[in-house]
């Protein structure tokens, strides 16, 4: 089965724990703190394995998460930071972030990896808190959270060649002669539902791939017939080749065809019109292809005198050792790079940044009687902060006063006992004395 999109859950793991430790040795009476840093989180890493030709692996585990660091550990000593999670996807793979749909990363070569979920830092130990004032400080702090989102995952079949036109037109017949596929063929429409890939051997050394794109319908840019579906394969291939029933045989005027889609090439993607095409002449052998083709050529000059026409049956297989030559001569004025997405401009720093940088905006509102204040750098902190131990909350009600918070809700008339809430931590406002 060919999986050419998947929605996943990626989340990088969390930093290890600081411990709160100090030196307990012979004669050392008075040892100071030895509480060591907690390990960085795991990331969770995209590679790009050739091997892959679908997203498959991805219907059936849609959630990966990667390992935590470790805790701090006595003696000054650092936790183990976590292995990185390593996931395997095809090349083609989009990345894309659900939430904003930005585009993240575009996948496309052997190797290539993105780091799709940073994880958190360690948290600091004892020992990175002792100070002058307080050489033996019982404060540590807990690891920060990896960073989590949901992706879309969509796969654009990586070719050199790709076949358009309407369904129907003879496009799998000339794949199933050219190479050694075997896509479904049948008298009836969309009998292609997933692209169909096959390597050309052009029989002079030289070789191509050539992928069967599902047939296109009007109205396919907007949806229609499946059209985004299939129209997100086209964007990869460096050469369309234009296939057109040139019989007519569903009672479709061979131009008319060719305009229709090219039409919604064109309103998908613009840059498809300058995608190098060949227009293929099909079924030459009925009667009513040898009627039509001279008309056709003479409309198609009129439009776009640049484009070549050649004539072939699929089923006799005539003029299809031509026109692979002719594919295999444009492939090699073509640079052999892949197409590849615009990335959002905000990517590189969602996706590769380690840290926020420190922000001490902040807002105050007010839900009844409990003040809420919303500030990211405050709520970062209270996710990093042990509470378990006294000198944490006095550090922490410390950096609030120095953020000029606890002034500012004062202004805003709170009073001693009042509730105040930031994030998911609640907690009473106290009158300083």
């Amino acid at each position: 089965m060919f999986v050419d999109k998947a929605k996943i859950y990626v989340k990088g793991g969390d930093g290890g724990d600081g411990l709160v430790a100090f030196r307990r040795e012979k004669y050392v009476p008075e040892g100071g703190p030895a509480g060591g840093d907690g390990g960085k989180g795991g990331d969770v890493i995209f590679r790009v394995d050739e091997g892959l030709r679908t997203l498959m692996d991805f219907r059936y585990q849609k959630h990966f998460k990667a390992q935590r660091g470790e805790k701090g550990r006595n003696k000054s000593q650092h936790g183990a930071n976590a292995d990185n999670m390593i996931v395997s996807v095809p090349p083609g793979t989009v990345v894309i972030d659900d939430d904003t749909h930005e585009i993240l990363a575009d996948l496309t070569r052997h190797g290539q990896q993105v780091v799709v979920a940073k994880g958190g830092r360690g948290g600091r130990g004892n020992i990175r808190f002792a100070t002058p004032n307080n050489p033996a400080p019982e404060i540590a702090e807990n690891g920060e959270e990896g960073v989590e989102r949901w992706l879309v995952l969509e796969l654009k079949v990586m070719a050199d060649v790709g076949l358009v036109g309407f369904p129907s037109v003879g496009k799998s017949t000339l794949l199933s002669v050219v190479s050694a596929a075997q896509p479904k063929i049948g008298a009836y429409h969309f009998t292609t539902l997933t692209p169909n890939l096959g390597v050309v051997d052009v029989g002079d050394g030289r070789s191509f791939v050539m992928a069967d794109l599902p047939g296109l319908i009007e109205g396919a840019h907007e949806g229609v017939g499946l059209g985004h579906e299939f129209l997100r394969h086209i964007e990869r291939t460096r050469v369309i080749v234009h296939v057109v029933d040139m019989a007519g045989t569903e009672g479709r005027d061979p131009f008319d065809d060719w305009v229709k889609i090219n039409d919604e090439l064109k309103l998908y993607n613009a840059k498809l019109e300058e995608r190098p095409q060949i227009v293929v002449a099909n079924k030459m052998d009925l009667p009513e292809a040898v009627d039509n083709i001279a008309a056709f050529t003479q409309r198609l000059a009129e439009v776009n005198p640049t484009l070549v026409v050649i004539p072939v049956s699929a089923a006799t297989r005539d003029g299809v050792q031509t026109l692979m030559y002719k594919v295999m001569d444009l492939l090699d004025t073509i640079p052999d790079a892949p197409v590849v997405e615009e990335l959002a401009d905000v990517a590189e720093r969602k996706v590769y940044k380690l840290e926020a940088e420190d922000d001490d905006d902040f807002t105050i509102r007010r839900e009844n009687e409990t003040f809420v204040v919303e500030s990211p750098s405050i709520e970062k902190l209270i996710k990093r902060t042990n509470f378990s131990t006294q000198e944490s909350v006095t550090r922490f009600a410390r950096i609030l006063r120095k953020k000029g918070i606890d002034a500012a809700l004062r202004e805003r008339g709170a009073k001693d006992g009042q509730p105040v809430r930031i994030g998911d931590f609640e907690f009473e406002f106290v009158e300083q004395e």
